[in-house]
């Protein structure tokens, strides 16, 4: 993982079946547009995140193709119907070829 790239997810601990939950992304990461240069003079390569997904239990819950005007650290929220305990996988892609990413469990309440 690169230095300083962190991603941090909010996920209710249990929920009941076929309940509808709210989840919260953020992931701390530079956004780097490709147009800036450093001290030298050099441009500095473009890294951004431009995509992420969630699944749940390895189905798709969301895939977001991120564009270059994108802030720094994006923040996603977003709901999700629970259909029984398992694990959501979360992955931030960044133009450099890096991936993140973050899995948190429910369980059934």
């Amino acid at each position: 993982m690169a230095s300083g790239v962190k991603p941090r997810v909010k996920v209710p601990k249990k929920a009941t079946p076929g309940e509808a939950i709210t989840i919260k992304t953020l992931i701390s990461h530079q956004m780097e547009s490709g147009q800036r240069k450093d001290k030298e003079g050099n441009i500095i390569p473009r890294s951004i995140i431009n995509r992420f997904t969630c699944e749940f239990n390895g189905q798709l819950v969301t895939d977001i193709t991120i564009e270059p005007a994108v802030s720094t650290n994006p923040y996603f929220q977003f709901e999700a119907i629970v259909p029984e305990a398992g694990d959501f996988k979360f992955t931030w892609y960044d133009d450099d070829g890096s991936v993140y990413d973050a899995t948190k469990s429910i369980a059934m309440a």
